[in-house]
């Protein structure tokens, strides 16, 4: 690495300058900082729920409304960064999370807040390919790059691990929009430094080009998506606004494809999925992702707004399963080395679905780390030995020329696993929850004008509502029927989460059984000329970001 002082600016922006340590240590903080928003909410969900009356659906909005925006925009905010160059978006992503943070932190309505999360999502989506572009940009050296792009994945890992004890302290000691304020400071320290330290650079050739009526179908079809399941678990899903969001959003897909095939710069290559492998990958990628945030997003609802425990005693389940992979990441490299990634995914996600079901094992009152460590162990370490893996399966099955677009893909596809996870967690554990309580009340033998009170809580609000309503008297008898529906319906969910990630497994097993030696030494030959191929050439590799 060279020295900052000895750091000059690109002789052209086509040209970037050798990788200084102040360009390296802006980018790392950038990338701590955008991953700092993802998680930052999760401890805070009862204390919103509390303050403004939200519903089962509108608490699935929070983790969703920051996730969307990276994985609707990543792609195309990489062809802009290649285009107009990547210091401006990571200057833009740090004001645009401070706004949306300070958005977040005086909201007095979910509208208000929902609106910031995705206002400060937008500024990760802009900082997360910019960040690792300058410094693959910057290192020509396999060694060099190696070292840089390890130091940025710790420093994503490290943002994953402190978001919820951040979030969690300061809930405990102040009202739960305080929370935000740090990642505002942040956004504001990440832009100024990024400013003034970053040496710029960017990779416009003349087949680039923004895919707009592809990015505005797949837009339309994951927002429509999201919107049928979030709200069909407490609308009905046989209303008529759900089934048309359903329609709209499989009619948009649809659209997506055919754009796609026609596109000159398509930003999705569909031909990739030609090759099993890949297409395996893919699928993979989403169950993996859709189970790992589901669970967290089941766990988040259960400690905190069904048992009410403390923020911070719910931030540290939060902050166990993130610290595993930041713990083992360094060892990756040597066991990716000798071990073939087939093998590491299948065990990454055995273990993962072996920690979500011990979690649905346990008694609805163990709320404490101490009954949450075995299952929180096991997910950390099946989540990271399976990313890790997967991302050398991506961009080892297809054609070198094509490895930056295999692992865009990738990322693109484990964004929409994290965005349904609380989604469909909602809709599986919510509703099944206040089905199982209107049944629990209709058997409970309350007087007539009691039990009309309670069933209109549930039906109005769901069994969210009836735990968590003050109903005088009859809380005492109604709300523990709440929790135990609740109890049961969170299981069920994350039995869901924990069948996603043994499916992916059975697909890993299947689809590449056939991999042997020679494939091993070629995935790694593939990921090691992919990393260190020169940045914005076809076959440079962007490695994906841990959730």
């Amino acid at each position: 690495m060279t020295d900052p002082a000895a750091e000059s600016p690109a002789p052209s922006p086509n040209t970037p300058a050798p990788l200084g340590r102040a360009t390296l240590v802006a980018a790392c903080f950038a990338i701590c900082v955008a991953q700092i928003g993802i998680p930052l909410a999760s401890p805070l969900i009862g204390e919103i729920q509390q303050d403004l009356g939200a519903s089962a659906a509108a608490l699935a909005w929070i983790p969703a409304a920051f996730i969307l925006p990276t994985a609707i925009l990543e792609l195309n905010f990489g062809v802009l960064g290649d285009l107009f160059g990547r210091k401006r978006l990571l200057v833009l992503g740090g004001l645009l999370i401070t706004a949306g943070c300070l958005v977040v932190a005086t909201a007095g309505s979910m509208t208000q807040l929902i609106a910031g999360q995705a206002m400060a999502g937008l500024g990760a989506a802009a900082i997360f390919p910019s960040s690792l572009a300058v410094i693959v940009a910057g290192t020509w050296e396999p060694v060099a790059r190696a070292r840089a792009l390890s130091y940025w994945a710790l420093s994503l890992a490290f943002g994953a691990m402190i978001a919820p004890l951040i979030s969690g302290f300061i809930a405990e000691h102040a009202h739960w929009g305080w929370a935000f304020v740090p990642l505002a400071v942040l956004g504001l320290v990440t832009s100024a430094v990024s400013g003034r330290w970053v040496v710029d650079s960017r990779q416009a050739t003349a087949d680039r080009g923004l895919d707009r009526p592809g990015q505005l179908t797949i837009a339309v079809s994951l927002l429509a998506l999201l919107y049928a399941v979030i709200e069909g678990a407490s609308d009905g899903y046989s209303e008529p606004h759900i089934v048309l969001a359903f329609v709209l959003a499989a009619a948009s897909f649809t659209a997506f494809l055919a754009v796609e095939r026609r596109s000159r710069a398509p930003m999705l290559r569909l031909d990739l999925f030609r090759t099993p492998a890949f297409a395996a990958a893919a699928a993979i990628g989403l169950l993996a992702l859709f189970g790992f945030i589901g669970t967290a997003y089941a766990l988040s609802i259960k400690l905190e707004a069904v048992h009410h425990v403390s923020p911070f005693q719910a931030a540290l389940p939060f902050a166990l399963v993130q610290a595993v992979p930041l713990l083992l990441t360094p060892f990756l490299p040597k066991l990716l080395q000798h071990v073939h990634p087939r093998t590491l995914l299948v065990g990454g996600l055995l273990s993962l679905a072996a920690g979500e079901f011990w979690m649905a094992l346990l008694p609805g009152d163990a709320t404490g780390l101490a009954s949450m460590t075995g299952p929180i162990l096991l997910m950390g370490v099946g989540f990271i030995t399976m990313f890790s893996s997967l991302t050398a399966v991506a961009v080892g099955t297809v054609d070198i020329r094509y490895a930056g677009m295999a692992s865009a893909v990738t990322s693109l596809v484990r964004e929409t696993g994290q965005a349904l996870g609380p989604a469909v967690v909602g809709a599986v554990a919510l509703g099944t929850a206040s089905s199982g309580l209107a049944d629990k009340l209709a058997s409970s033998g309350l007087p007539p004008q009691a039990l009309g009170v309670a069933e209109a809580v549930n039906t109005e609000g769901g069994a969210l509502a009836v735990a968590n309503a003050d109903l005088g008297n009859l809380s005492g008898t109604v709300a523990p029927l709440a929790r135990e529906a609740l109890e049961s319906g969170l299981d069920l969910s994350m039995y869901v989460c924990a069948g996603a990630a043994l499916a992916g497994a059975v697909i890993a097993a299947l689809a590449l059984r056939h991999s042997g030696a020679a494939d091993a030494m070629a995935v790694g030959t593939s990921a090691q000329e992919a990393a260190t191929a020169p940045a914005g050439a076809p076959n440079s590799v962007k490695p994906l970001p841990s959730a």
